[in-house]
């Protein structure tokens, strides 16, 4: 069986080249989305806050009612003793018993206007309440449109770019397996350090795309000859030569065009 002939040096310039436009798709693709899932997702974290702030805003106010009512029962006690300590009143034998009896009819005197009092105070907090649960209410329903619309937008976008998104990661993995494995780990590194994800850049009035340092005659007439892989010694950067980078930009288009599709 012949052996499969190794792939040239400008085969594997075109083919990291084609990989570069692919992954640049991809971040393009993805900045599309932006920071709408994290916007998203913060907008789904305050409504589940202010949904938790409701609640305990609701726990509090029960917890309020539960002491209005024990208090106006704490009264009706005191109102209960005191008319039974004014009836022991008219049967008592000494004035000993007699002040004994009025000093407890004023404790509950007392125990009544505390207990009257208290209840005022939790009638003040309960319209306190009802207000910030009022402002609570309309925060809930302005962050939850909010959501509502993101989420739109964010399915929206999600449908129109994931298909492509998962086509183009395929066709990036098919890419890889072209080149020789120390070249993909080369470009992944170069990817991950430089600005932009750009690994391989075309020359660019002299100099390397996105770069303002310009590269030598002699390393451009090496570039364009395309016998060996050559970098930016300043970025670092894979390079190739503009007419190398149009032609696969045409070709690459034809892909992009089908896969959106």
């Amino acid at each position: 069986m012949a052996k499969k002939a190794e792939a040239t040096v400008e085969e594997r310039l075109r083919a990291l080249y084609d990989l570069q436009l692919i992954d640049s798709r991809v971040d393009e693709i993805r900045n599309i989305r932006g920071e709408l899932p994290l916007e998203v997702r913060d907008l789904e974290d305050d409504v589940a806050g202010l949904n938790t702030r409701l609640e305990k805003l609701n726990d509090s106010l029960n917890t309020i009612d539960e002491e209005i009512k024990s208090k106006k029962n704490q009264i009706e006690e005191s109102k209960t003793l005191i008319k039974k300590y004014t009836e022991q009143q008219n049967n008592v034998r000494n004035n000993r018993e007699y002040n004994s009896l009025s000093k407890e009819i004023e404790f509950q005197e007392l125990e009544i206007q505390l207990a009257e009092k208290h209840i005022k105070e939790y009638k003040v907090q309960i319209e306190q309440k009802k207000e910030v649960i009022s402002d609570a209410k309309e925060k809930l329903k302005e962050r939850s449109e909010h959501l509502k619309h993101k989420k739109g937008e964010l399915d929206e976008i999600l449908k129109e770019t994931e298909k492509e998104e998962k086509a183009l990661i395929g066709e990036s993995e098919k890419f890889q397996k072209k080149i020789e494995e120390r070249l993909v780990v080369a470009y992944k590194r170069i990817r991950n350090n430089v600005k932009n994800g750009l690994a391989v850049v075309a020359i660019e009035r002299g100099a390397s795309g996105g770069s303002f340092f310009t590269i030598p005659p002699q390393v451009q007439v090496e570039i364009a000859a395309r016998k060996k892989v050559i970098t930016d010694e300043h970025s670092g950067r894979i390079l190739v030569d503009a007419a190398l980078a149009e032609e696969e930009k045409v070709k690459m288009g034809k892909l992009f065009a089908k896969l959106s599709k």
